[in-house]
This record gives structure tokens, sequence and C-alpha cells, in this order.
């Protein structure tokens, strides 16, 4: 594993902060509108110690429509502009090079692509030009056809195949391996057993030298899971898997509930 990333040691779990500024996202749509609102949940996060705060103007649920490029950044860029004016971290959630370059131009430093750069053919040539940061996940599918897909024979090693198929696609085109995490994509187009899996198999995933981000927080596989029906509900499973995947390997969580994974963090941290 690389000893830091977008500047951050990786000698603990990292913690990725969620400000969704959308109406539709499956946990939180609609509650941060308001940009200022959103600011605000922003700088308490990072209060409550999160490392990253990852922005997103478009929803990936399943079932979600894709969002017009003047709305996403209609939505995100007085946000990102916000928060990295109060020197913030900022990962911008987009599958659009024109929002990102814009992102990055206001302050944001890492891309986080559902898509691991491949829904516009412009953002592989844009991350390594700007030497940012990016997050390459795993999809297969879009959100509008609830990521359908071919069925898995082993679903953590065809994750890993594909994301070092991507990360040898960016190495090509310019950009620094120190510059990439992985995302396996939990909740994007699996089952609830092959969830379990890759949350299970994040070792085997940060073998391959790179950060692995697990962001499981909320998702509906929890629901099924225990039976809570409502997103934002699922917070005390929500931390219970981040504390599993930083244990199995994961160097970054991404999180509704900050302050209660922080604390359980460092209890597990305490504990090992």
């Amino acid at each position: 594993m690389t000893a830091a990333y977008a500047g951050i040691p990786l000698d603990r779990p990292l913690l990725m902060a969620i400000v969704n500024v959308t109406p539709d996202s499956f946990s939180d749509g609609g509650e941060r509108l308001d940009p200022a609102q959103a600011i605000d949940d922003g700088l308490r996060f990072v209060s409550e110690g999160a490392d990253i705060v990852d922005v997103g103007g478009e929803s990936t649920r399943p079932g979600s429509q894709p969002t017009s490029p003047d709305e996403e950044l209609r939505r995100i860029l007085p946000v990102v502009e916000g928060l990295a004016r109060q020197k913030v971290r900022v990962s911008i959630d987009t599958r659009r090079a024109l929002v990102a370059r814009a992102a990055l131009d206001a302050g944001a430093r890492i891309v986080n692509d559902v898509s691991a750069l491949r829904d516009d053919e412009a953002m592989l040539p844009l991350v390594a030009s700007r030497d940012a940061d990016v997050v390459l996940m795993h999809r297969r599918g879009l959100p509008e056809n609830t990521f359908a897909g071919p069925a898995y024979v082993n679903v953590v090693d065809e994750v890993r195949q594909f994301l070092l198929d991507r990360v040898a696609v960016c190495v090509a085109v310019g950009m620094k391996r120190e510059r990439i995490a992985l995302d396996p994509g939990i909740g994007f187009g699996k089952s609830v057993a092959q969830e379990l899996e890759l949350i299970a198999g994040a070792g085997r995933l940060g073998d391959t030298g790179y950060p692995v981000l697990i962001g499981c927080s909320r998702k509906s596989f929890i629901g099924k899971l225990t039976g809570v029906h409502k997103a934002r509900d699922r917070d005390p499973g929500s931390v219970w898997l981040a504390v599993e995947a930083a244990r199995r390997g994961a160097a970054i969580v991404r999180v509704h509930d900050v302050a209660g994974t922080r604390q359980a963090l460092a209890v597990s941290m305490a504990m090992r």
C-alpha cells in the first residue's frame, strides 16, 4: 500500500464524508439543496474527523435518471468552492469531465468516478493533465437499468482484475500510481452475498498496492440483512461494516455518520 493518499498518511483508516446535494439520493436526498447547509455540514464533518468531504450532484442509486451537466454544476460548484475556501480536502463525485474540470478549478483535489473514468472519454486526459487524485470504482451497467450485467463466478477476483485493468489504462495516459485508489463498488449491481464477499476481500484488493475505498454506508443490502427499511436508520450496521472493512484492509471508508465511525474505528484500532 502507498504511504499516503491525497497527501494524507495511511497510518490509519481515512474517513470520507458524504455530502450529496441532490433531491433524489437514496439516503440524504433533499437535505442539502441550500449550498450554505451543505457547506455547514461538510465543515461539521471535518470537525468530527473527516479527512475528505465527497460532494456529489447526481444520484447514482439504482433506477435513478441522469442529471444534466448544467444542473450538476449548479448544485456542486458553490459547495466545492465554499469548502475548498476553508481548506477542506474536497472530492468531487462525478462521471463527467465538464463537472470534474469545474470542480478542480474550484478547489477539489480528488475525482471520485463511479464509472472508473469510462463514461466520459474526456475524463482520462483531464485527470492525468491535472495530476489529480482519483478513485476508480467497479460498476457494471448504469443506474437507470439498475446496473444489470452478467453474473460473477468469483466476484472478488473479477472486480480486482477489472480495477487493475483500469489502473493500467490510467498509468498509460500518464497518471501517477500514488494518485490512484480503488473502490469495489458496494451496492452497484451485486447480490448481498457478493457485497459481503467484497468487504471481506478488502485485503485481497489492497494487496494490489493501491488504497482500497469501501463505501457501504446505509446501503440497501444492510436493510436486507437487518430488516431496517429506512436508509437513515442503518447507521449502526454501517458503522460496524466500516470497522470490519478497515480491519480487513480498507484504507478509506466513505460514510454518512462521521463521528460514530471515527469513535468505533478508534476503539477497533486500540483493540488491535
